[in-house]
């Protein structure tokens, strides 16, 4: 219940040394088969020498011994890929212990978002909003008990399940909130609502009557709550359809009141968990292309100096990359982004992610050209589902905004 999330808000964490590997895991965690172990009926390698039935995760700045509590979570993850119930429950389990950002493990939630995308992104794109809507309900009841207040439930309400988060908008469609005697009613349409038929709940925005824009929880299954039938012909992210979701008189919770949402620095530290996805889907793009040159040596055809140089250049920016986000988590966990710069921060990060996921689709398809996108299913979803979840980056818009705040802040150069 959201109830438990907001009285309980300050013990919702779980200790550091509380976290051991049985925890990062998903609903089937107990049965998973050791390292060492192959299950029956699989195959050690796949498709260009990778091995799938134990995949690896991305490190950005654990131990070992940290990121193989990762391993059973991938695993699961890898077995549900492109079974989307099966990849809802579980986000969900995961997110029961998965550590919140800013709580002193950022690095290790970034690693496991990444580890995710790397099995697949649309698995890891199915992950991310589970585990921001649990963080946002967290640092909602955080502000609810420094303000000395509470969320009641809608009546009725139970917010245990799976979740969304939608806070985009779209010409044409707004959604309203207005207050009433019995608290909050939600009226209105929603745009770009990914999985919203298949959800329980969602975090969203919606605009108050007083101006500005506030964030509520929501049940989907509410009376008044339908949705559009999405027009989805992606070829990217084709399992994760978004659409419009309608909203006739439903009743909602509100989070941390008018602003609260964009205005907390959890905003910032949620939009640089998902560019922590894009690092893992570009890491499985570069794994597949040095899978492939050792393939094609180990055939006699050693690689030539242009694929050794364009290798070499994704390994310096997957090194450069996971460095920053090392730094940057280090710096969510002191306190040291806890204010509204952290958004400046999360720009520069989202950016340079963004132009390095880019860059490296680039490089991996002029080297193995045409054939993996036209035969290889796995490689061609991978590149697909990765182009569409970038598109989340506004590219010279972000970088425009970023430059605002470059003119009128102070600068680490």
């Amino acid at each position: 219940m959201l109830r438990l999330l907001v009285d309980g808000a300050s013990d919702g964490g779980v200790a550091p040394d509380a976290q051991d590997s049985s925890h990062i895991a998903g609903p089937h965690a107990r049965s998973a088969q050791p390292e060492s172990a192959q299950p029956e009926g699989t195959q050690a390698v796949e498709m260009n020498g990778i091995p799938t039935s134990h995949p690896l995760p991305v490190r950005i700045s654990s131990a070992a011994a940290d990121l193989d509590a990762i391993r059973p979570l991938l695993s699961e993850a890898h077995a549900a890929v492109g079974d989307v119930p099966a990849l809802l429950e579980l986000a969900k389990a995961a997110a029961e212990t998965a550590p919140k950002p800013g709580d002193g493990r950022t690095a290790f939630l970034w690693e496991i978002l990444a580890s995710v995308t790397a099995v697949d992104v649309a698995a890891g794109r199915v992950l991310e909003p589970q585990l921001d809507a649990v963080a946002i309900l967290a640092q909602a009841g955080d502000k609810a008990a420094q303000d000395g207040g509470h969320f009641p439930d809608p009546d009725g309400a139970d917010f245990e399940g799976t979740w969304g988060v939608f806070a985009a908008e779209a010409p044409g469609l707004r959604l309203e909130a207005r207050g009433s005697a019995g608290g909050w009613i939600l009226q209105g349409s929603k745009p770009w609502c990914s999985l919203a038929a298949q959800l329980d709940h969602a975090v969203l925005t919606a605009h108050l009557e007083t101006g500005g824009r506030a964030a509520f929880a929501v049940d989907l299954h509410a009376h008044g709550v339908s949705f559009a039938n999405p027009e989805w012909t992606s070829r990217g992210l084709r399992e994760i359809p978004s659409g419009t979701v309608h909203f006739e008189a439903v009743p909602a919770v509100p989070l941390g009141g008018a602003g609260w949402y964009y205005q907390r620095p959890g905003f910032a530290w949620g939009g640089m968990g998902v560019a922590a996805c894009w690092l893992g889907g570009a890491v499985a793009v570069a794994r597949s292309f040095t899978a492939s040159l050792q393939q094609a040596a180990d055939g006699g055809r050693e690689p030539d100096q242009i694929a050794l140089a364009h290798l070499g250049e994704i390994d310096r920016t997957l090194a450069a990359l996971t460095a920053y986000l090392a730094g940057t988590a280090a710096r969510i966990d002191a306190g040291e982004l806890s204010d509204r710069g952290a958004w400046k921060e999360a720009l520069r990060v989202r950016g340079s992610v963004a132009a390095a996921v880019e860059r490296v689709q680039t490089l991996v398809s002029q080297n193995l050209g045409p054939a993996p996108l036209a035969f290889d299913e796995r490689y061609g979803k991978r590149m697909a589902d990765l182009a569409l979840y970038i598109r989340q980056h506004h590219a010279m818009r972000d970088d425009a905004q970023l430059g605002t705040l470059t003119l009128t802040g102070s600068n680490p150069w």
